[in-house]
């Protein structure tokens, strides 16, 4: 039995963190769900940007939308939900199966929209409604700014994927906002259950802090900041305020471990892996750790509901001088930036291809 049967027998979701048009008509999608237990899918800006621009698999579609006089932001909006609307039907088997827990894929808002929170409501419903699936989350970042865009888009009835979370605090705001959106609900005797997950990222703290602390505590931040994260996600499971909407019917917004594949070439390959195997998560894994980890492996002990050792990891990186808080919002900033630049590159790539496009028809 491969690892990632075993990881997904134990508990944990695994999603690819990649979409290209090639992986949609080639089959390896298909072929992934099949084979290495993929259940759900997420999106970038930069992997469209690398998918568009490495290719001219979506020329095709680009014309069309240069016929009916788009540009920009709406060319590209055309080209993610062609895709992502093929993905989500590849995995509707999976999201029915799982009664909704499953199977979901992930399109995000402009990254522009990061700290503008009117604007991301108003793309996240028209983005929700456009793509006429039930199984696709819409991703707002976990910015202050994105907080209430959180809140209101799941009283609205929108799947959210909450990004940019870097911090168990930054999960327990974003938590926060899903339950008031939830909450809100109940209230207008709407049904609770509006799907969402939390998406922690993990590998970006020990790259931050890589020249700062000695061997033999590197590649351990990420990881201990995922077990407090894990830790918070348990407990409140546990709170009264998050059982008294179980029982109008509301599900648990789902931690999701992003960011898992491993920097360093002199580190474990599926280092966050295997460290983050935890029960009733998501590890949304970039396609090359996912077919290392299907290949070489190991599902041990998993993660335990106190976090295991995390808080004395955390203690010690403190110790060593790690201003944890500060690192987080510097972290969610420079997560927020690095989002915008990828647009910024990725809307180039499709106003140069467009422009070509133009000039050969």
């Amino acid at each position: 039995m491969k690892a990632t049967k075993r990881l997904h027998d134990a508990g944990q979701s695994i999603w690819l963190d990649n979409i290209t048009r090639k992986l949609l008509d080639g089959g390896e999608l298909a072929r992934y769900i099949r084979e290495l237990s993929v259940t759900g899918l997420t999106s970038n800006p930069t992997i469209f940007d690398q998918a568009i621009s490495k290719s001219d698999d979506y020329d095709a579609g680009m014309r069309a939308s240069l016929a009916t006089g788009k540009t920009g932001e709406a060319i590209f909006f055309d080209l993610a939900l062609d895709d992502l609307t093929r993905a989500a039907d590849l995995f509707r088997e999976v999201y029915d199966r799982t009664n909704g827990v499953d199977g979901w894929v992930s399109l995000e808002v402009s990254p522009k929209l990061a700290y503008d929170t009117k604007s991301t409501i108003a793309e996240a419903a028209e983005l929700s409604a456009r793509a006429k699936r039930p199984n696709l989350f819409i991703k707002i970042p976990g910015t202050p700014e994105g907080l209430p865009a959180i809140e209101e888009s799941i009283f609205a009835g929108v799947p959210v994927n909450v990004t940019l979370l870097f911090s168990a605090e930054h999960y327990v705001a974003a938590a926060e906002a899903y339950l008031r959106g939830i909450e809100r609900r109940v209230e207008k005797g709407l049904d609770p259950y509006v799907a969402s997950v939390a998406s922690l990222f993990v590998s970006r703290w020990d790259v931050a802090i890589a020249e700062q602390v000695p061997a033999e505590m590197k590649h351990q931040l990420g990881i201990a900041v995922g077990k407090r994260a894990y830790r918070r996600y348990r407990e409140l499971l546990n709170t009264d305020r998050w059982l008294r909407l179980a029982n109008f019917g509301a599900r648990p917004q789902r931690l999701l471990f992003a960011s898992t594949g491993t920097k360093d070439p002199k580190a474990s390959d599926i280092l966050y892996v295997k460290a983050l195997a935890a029960p009733n998560t998501v590890d949304t894994m970039p396609e090359k750790t996912l077919l290392a980890f299907a290949d070489h492996g190991e599902v041990g002990a998993l993660l335990p509901a106190d976090g295991g050792d995390g808080e004395q990891e955390l203690a010690a990186h403190q110790k060593a001088g790690i201003d944890l808080d500060a690192l987080a919002a510097k972290l969610q900033r420079d997560g927020a930036e690095s989002f915008v630049k990828s647009w910024d590159d990725l809307l180039g790539c499709v106003a140069k291809k467009s422009t070509a496009l133009a000039k050969a028809s």
